[in-house]
C-alpha cells in the first residue's frame, strides 16, 4: 500500500494540533491532520472550555436572580428548564465546532479520520492500514479522564465531566471526587441548578495549585451555598448501592460514609497516548506520564514534537496553542523564534469567586530563592464590589523589591479572570507598579482596586 506523505504532519486535530496546522499551512508546507475522534473540533469546543462555560454562565444567572432580594428586586419565580439550557449549549457548541470542522475540511489539509500508530519515528499506520509519513510530526492528541486505583471504583458506575457537560436533569444528589478546577466548577454548578453536592478532595485544600489563602475563600464560598466540603481525605471504600453510590474517607482521624444519587469522578486527567507506540518513534516519556519536550517542543525523536495536555505541564488551552504554533514554526525553520514563557503562565478559575493568576507565584519565587515584594487588598473595602455585595476575595501584586517590576498577580473575587489582564500586558512589557501607577483608573470600577496594592508596593519601595 502506498505511503501518503507531507512535509507537516499532525496527530490530532484539537487546539495544539489544529493551530499548528494552520501555522505551518501559512509557511508553505504541505500539512496532513490525523483524527480519530468520534466527532472533529478537540476538547475544549466539544466538552470542556465551551460548554462548561456556557452552564456556569446560566448558573451564575439563576443565582443571582434568586438572591436579588437584596437590591429590593423582587423575582418571584426564578426557574431553570434543563432541557432549554441543554439546548442551547449544543447551538454554541456547534457554532464553534462547525466551524472549527470547515476549516479542518476545507482542502488545506490531508486529513485522515483515523487513530494512528507509529511504525517507524517517520511513519504512522491507521486504521485501515494505510500508511502516513511526515518529514517531522506533532503529537498533539490530548488528554482522557483519570481513573486512579481508588478501592471500589473501577467497580462502581461513575460520571465524567463529559456526563455533567450532557446533564438535560436536575440531578438529586451527587458526590464529587476531586478538588481542581473541573471539580470546583462543575460541583458549584450543579449546586446551584439544585442538586445535592459532597466535595472529597485528598489534598489539604481546593484547588491545589494556587495560593491556601485563595483556595479558603472559594471553600468559604462553597459552604456557604450549601456545599459539603472535605479536604484532606483518604478515600477507603467506594462501592454501588440500591439508590446510587456509598463512599467511606478518613478526615481528620474520622471515619466518615456519605451517599448519593450519583459518583462524579473529577480526578484530574492524563495523556491520551493509548495506542500510539511511541517507542517505535523513539519518544520517551517523563516519570509523571506526559511526553517529555524541550523548549521549542521537541520531544527525544528530534523531528517530533508534543504540544497541549500530551506534555503539559499545564493542561490550558492558551498554552496549548503557543506550543502548538512554536512546534509548527520550529519544525519549517523560522529564526527568531522564542520559547514559551512559562514564566508569564495565566490561568483562570470560573468558581464564583473567580480566581485568577498571572505570572510567579510567591511559592515559586520562594523555592527560587528570589526577593519580592506582595501587597493585596480585599473586595469587602472597595467601593464597586461593595454596590455589587461581591465581598470575598482579594487582590494581591507580587513584585521585584528594587525596581518594582511586577513578578506576578492573585485576583479572587468578581470578574478575575477579566481582571487579570490588567496585568497581561505589562508582564510582558517588563513594566513596574510605577508604569502602571502612570495609567488612568476610572472611578467607580472594579479595575481601580488594583491601583491599591499597586501604590503599597511603591511606598514600600520609595520609603
Amino acid at each position: 500500500m502506498p505511503t501518503t506523505h507531507y512535509d507537516f504532519l499532525v496527530i490530532g486535530g484539537g487546539s495544539a494540533g489544529f493551530n499548528a496546522a494552520r501555522t505551518a499551512h501559512g509557511l508553505g508546507r504541505r500539512v496532513g491532520i490525523i483524527d480519530g475522534a468520534r466527532e472533529l473540533g478537540g476538547l475544549c469546543i466539544l466538552r470542556g472550555c465551551m460548554p462548561s462555560k456556557t452552564l456556569l454562565h446560566a448558573a451564575e444567572v439563576l443565582h443571582h436572580a434568586r438572591h436579588a432580594s437584596i437590591f429590593g428586586l423582587r423575582i418571584a419565580k426564578a426557574e431553570l428548564d434543563m432541557k432549554a439550557l441543554h439546548r442551547w449549549k449544543k447551538k454554541v457548541i456547534a457554532e464553534f465546532a462547525d466551524y472549527r470542522v470547515q476549516s479542518m475540511e476545507s482542502g488545506k489539509y490531508g486529513l485522515h479520520r483515523s487513530r494512528a500508530r507509529f511504525v517507524d519515528p517517520h511513519t504512522v499506520a491507521l486504521g485501515d492500514g494505510s500508511l502516513v509519513s511526515g518529514d517531522q510530526i506533532l503529537i498533539a492528541t490530548g488528554s482522557r479522564v483519570n481513573l486512579p486505583g481508588l478501592p471500589g471504583l473501577a467497580q462502581t458506575p461513575f460520571w465524567t465531566s463529559d456526563d455533567v457537560l450532557e446533564l438535560d436533569h436536575v440531578p438529586d444528589s451527587v458526590i464529587v471526587l476531586g478538588g481542581g478546577i473541573v471539580a470546583c466548577e462543575l460541583a458549584q454548578f450543579l449546586r446551584r441548578i439544585g442538586t445535592r453536592v459532597t466535595i472529597i478532595q485528598r489534598s489539604a485544600h481546593l484547588l491545589k495549585e494556587i495560593s491556601p489563602e485563595a483556595a479558603a475563600v472559594v471553600e468559604e464560598a462553597f459552604r456557604a451555598e450549601g456545599m459539603e466540603v472535605h479536604t484532606g481525605t483518604v478515600v477507603t471504600g467506594i462501592k454501588p448501592t440500591s439508590a446510587g453510590v456509598s463512599l467511606t474517607f478518613t478526615s481528620g482521624g474520622k471515619t466518615l460514609t456519605r451517599r448519593a444519587v450519583r459518583l462524579f469522578n473529577a480526578l484530574g486527567r492524563v495523556p491520551s497516548l493509548e495506542g500510539l507506540q511511541l517507542e517505535s518513534a523513539g519518544v520517551r516519556l517523563t516519570p509523571a506520564g506526559r511526553i517529555a519536550v524541550n523548549r521549542w517542543q521537541q520531544t527525544s525523536a528530534r523531528h517530533i514534537y508534543a504540544g497541549g495536555d500530551v506534555c503539559g505541564p499545564h493542561d490550558i488551552v492558551h498554552l496549548a496553542v503557543a506550543q502548538g504554533e512554536l512546534a509548527a514554526r520550529h519544525a519549517s525553520g523560522v529564526k527568531g523564534l522564542r520559547p514559551v514563557n512559562e514564566d508569564h503562565l495565566l490561568s483562570v478559575v470560573f468558581t464564583e469567586p473567580a480566581v485568577a493568576c498571572i505570572g510567579l507565584s510567591e511559592r515559586a519565587l520562594r523555592e527560587r530563592g528570589q526577593l519580592f515584594i506582595a501587597a493585596s487588598y480585599p473586595f469587602n473595602d472597595h467601593g464597586k464590589s461593595i454596590l455589587m455585595n461581591a465581598l470575598r476575595g482579594y487582590v494581591k501584586v507580587i513584585a521585584e523589591p528594587s525596581r518594582g517590576r511586577i513578578l506576578g498577580a492573585e485576583i479572587v473575587g468578581p470578574q478575575a479572570g477579566e481582571l487579570i489582564h490588567c496585568f497581561s500586558g505589562p508582564l510582558a512589557m517588563k513594566a513596574t507598579v510605577f508604569d502602571l501607577l502612570r495609567a488612568p483608573w476610572y472611578h467607580p470600577t472594579l479595575a481601580e482596586i488594583l491601583t491599591y496594592p499597586l501604590e503599597e508596593i511603591a511606598d514600600q519601595i520609595n520609603a
